[in-house]
């Protein structure tokens, strides 16, 4: 998790270097930045009103280009940013013109009349009658608004009239909702167009007028000043300072965006009666948009980025005056960048990468939405306003900052070109996956196939069915597991169907394990001359005293008393030899002295290796770890368990020999 974190804030630092880079090439090539203003003498009378319909203003009745650039002057200053975005939206919104259409009395409450933080136009058409807009009206219509987050929509009566006609709606007209009141998710009031022309232009103004209305006007010194130091409970405060008749669009439908979290207030300049109490507050130009804190104060439009249009100064007050949604959203969409890093950090089969990344997703965002419950009922309790609070101005400290400028500008750029912004993720991620390779050269499985994957992935999945299922990694080595309670409520919470005992294999790797060693006495050799019929009975050992102690086995049945007491002498006899033989000194302490594995039956050769288990038996290591881990966790001997340590015992030596 960590890597893939780091791996992130790497590709945000990419991005805002590439941001600067396209900032440097635009210089070289035009010589402007897109901080610098522009003069609006120098642009032409279309490019002038498209400006003005970017900010939300009226031009009908002005036919000189004059009357039309101070109009733009007046609503603030120009950036090349601005223009180039205004210019650029225009385009865009050519071929755009989606509208909602209601199919119902419940459909309508659910959209317009329930939605407590927006505006609907919505063109009602009466049964048998024709709508008031053409449809090509109303396309442009549609396009007109939908720059301020206007929503629309058709109701047709002809689907319900029974609502029609409880409403009143007779004719067809023209519908505007907007809130109410300044609270958050207020009541919403329908408002109906009663006027007789039905251009584009008189239609937005009339809706621009009715939503300006809701904004706080000013256009005494006194009531600034006593507004001014007035503590209310909504401590932000966003003045917009114009000679202008009513505030932009955009600052209206600001306005209606933000109820509850901030309050919008216009100050009419036009005939001002005092101008030391502007000087007093700060205000030394016209316009200014101020934003008001209990920290200082803003002004906003002098730094990168911050454009007089909707989007540019929406985004700079959810960075100042966040909601708990806009977090939510914010961490939404950086888990999920971290969680597809795992597509490129992930080596092997292709279909392995998929299996992981939508493991990894689940994952995560199971994760962020778990932790943002108890997150929601903090901020619930009282006790923790002040903590709110302070979080609050910290943030507010933190986004006034240059850097905080830019990276709202950065923010603005890439999601108006998300082919970009998928384009570098997708580099990022390859040169991972590059550097990946280059890290995991020797590793197996990143060379494994989609097949060879999905049979592997089929082998872990019958046997996670089959074996019993490891409950935990660590289990202590000291503890009595049989009398450990905790252990006994872990077989009860996870129990398979077999009722096995759930035991982790990881305790085999910390088995002891050494190599089996041999001496060479003086007189080995003669001792194998001395005995030539044990040589033929085995000649594949390599051990005489082994060779001898498995023809006494063998040949024990058939002797008789007496025989079977010297058979036991020469068994004494041979042990006596065979310690000598054996170098019993790099065996572990507690391990009992054998020279034959009891799983294979065969003896142990010189340099094998040998594992020994808690009960001192020992064995060929190949040989018990495949018993151990097919789920046979004892001693193939004495059938003690493989993972409990047994109790001390003594030296071998001091055992007593078997009864005659």
């Amino acid at each position: 998790m960590w890597l893939k974190l780091f791996f992130l804030l790497l590709y945000f630092f990419v991005l805002f270097v590439l941001a600067r880079f396209f900032e440097a090439v635009v210089w070289y090539e035009t010589g402007i930045f897109a901080t610098q203003l522009v003069d609006p003498v120098t642009l032409s009378f279309r490019k002038l009103k498209t400006i003005l319909e970017c900010r939300g203003l009226g031009y009908s009745g002005l036919a000189e280009k004059r009357d039309v650039r101070e109009l733009v002057e007046n609503s603030g200053e120009l950036m090349q940013g601005e223009l180039y975005s205004a210019l650029k939206n225009e385009k865009e919104q050519a071929g755009s013109d989606s509208s909602t259409t209601f199919n119902g009395e419940m459909h309508f409450y659910e959209l317009v009349e329930d939605t407590k933080d927006g505006i609907w136009l919505v063109q009602v058409i009466a049964q048998d009658r024709n709508p008031l807009l053409s449809t090509a009206n109303w396309g442009k219509m549609v396009q007109k608004v939908s720059q301020f987050g206007i929503r629309t929509g058709t109701f047709n009566c002809s689907s319900d009239s029974r609502y029609c006609h409880k409403r009143g709606w007779m004719k067809s007209t023209l519908i505007m909702s907007v809130p109410q009141t300044y609270a958050s998710k207020g009541k919403v009031m329908l408002k109906e167009y009663n006027g007789r022309r039905i251009e584009t232009e008189h239609i937005f103004k009339w809706m621009t007028a009715h939503v300006a209305s809701r904004i706080k006007t000013i256009r005494f010194s006194q009531q600034l000043m006593d507004d001014w130091y007035q503590r209310e409970k909504q401590p932000v405060k966003m003045f917009l300072f114009a000679k202008l008749i009513q505030p932009p669009a955009f600052f209206s439908a600001l306005s209606i965006k933000f109820t509850g979290r901030i309050e919008f207030i216009f100050v009419d300049v036009r005939n001002w009666d005092n101008a030391t109490c502007l000087e007093e507050i700060g205000v030394q130009q016209m316009p200014s948009y101020i934003l008001k804190t209990p920290e200082g104060i803003y002004r906003y439009g002098n730094s990168t980025g911050e454009y007089i249009s909707l989007h540019a100064m929406d985004t700079f007050l959810r960075s100042v005056q966040p909601e708990v949604n806009d977090l939510f959203v914010l961490s939404l969409v950086m888990v999920n960048l971290m969680a597809w890093m795992d597509l490129f950090i992930t080596q092997g089969a292709t279909i392995k990468r998929f299996v992981v990344l939508i493991s990894t997703l689940g994952t995560y965002n199971s994760l962020l939405i778990i932790s943002w419950l108890p997150i929601l009922g903090f901020l619930q309790l009282p006790y923790l306003d002040n903590f709110y609070e302070y979080s609050l101005k910290l943030l507010r400290y933190a986004d006034t900052t240059t850097i905080a400028s830019w990276v709202r500008a950065d923010w603005t750029f890439y999601s108006s070109h998300p082919a970009l912004f998928l384009s570098t993720y997708l580099a990022h991620g390859l040169l991972i996956d590059y550097f990946e390779k280059k890290r995991r050269c020797g590793n197996e499985d990143q060379n494994a196939n989609n097949l060879e994957w999905l049979s592997s992935l089929w082998d872990w999945y019958t046997s996670y069915l089959v074996h019993p299922i490891a409950s935990f990694q660590n289990f202590p080595n000291e503890s009595d597991w049989d009398d450990d309670p905790n252990f006994l409520l872990e077989r009860l919470a996870f129990p398979d169907l077999w009722l096995h005992p759930l035991v982790p294999i990881d305790y085999i790797k910390n088995l002891p394990t050494w190599r089996f060693k041999c001496t060479q006495p003086e007189g080995a050799v003669l001792g194998d001359q001395d005995n030539p019929r044990d040589k033929t009975v085995h000649p594949s050992r390599d051990e005489p005293g082994s060779d001898q102690q498995t023809h006494h086995y063998s040949s024990e049945k058939s002797h008789t008393k007496d025989e079977r007491l010297a058979g036991m002498k020469s068994e004494e006899s041979w042990s006596s030899g065979e310690e000598q033989d054996t170098d019993w000194s790099r065996w572990p302490c507690g391990m009992l002295h054998c020279t034959e594995c009891v799983v294979c039956l065969e003896n142990f050769e010189t340099e094998c290796l040998v594992m020994g288990l808690p009960c001192g038996h020992v064995f060929h290591q190949q040989c018990i770890v495949v018993w151990l881990a097919g789920g046979r966790h004892c001693c193939p001997v004495c059938r003690w368990p493989s993972y409990k340590k047994r109790p001390a015992r003594q030296p071998y030596a001091d055992y007593p020999s078997e009864p005659e």
